[in-house]
């Protein structure tokens, strides 16, 4: 058995609906973040895919676009993340919406 592009965008889709539902359904703002986080690895996978698929390298040029995104992302992220617990408040969602900088 070989592993084609409907494995590929069926895990990608699967990581991606895990990462939509912890978004929605979870307050703590590490773990919105890891959420944030485990949808842009499944696009990055979706265009991977692609890119193998089509047997050309726009994909993975696009992949990479996804990742330095992802690594800004990671860097205003935590700073959040730190400005709310240095304030001695907990991190969560409701928190960091009450939150005047």
């Amino acid at each position: 058995m070989t592993v084609g592009l409907n494995h590929y965008l069926a895990v990608s889709g699967l990581l991606f609906c895990i990462g939509l539902a912890g978004v929605f359904f979870r307050r703590n703002l590490l773990v919105v973040y890891m959420c944030i986080e485990m949808m842009l690895a499944a696009a990055s996978l979706a265009l991977v895919a692609f890119s193998r698929f089509r047997g050309d390298l726009d994909g993975q040029v696009l992949a990479l676009l996804v990742i330095s995104v992802a690594a800004a992302e990671v860097a205003v992220g935590l700073a959040l993340i730190v400005a709310v617990c240095r304030r001695g408040l907990k991190p969560t969602v409701d928190e960091l919406a009450g939150m005047k900088l």
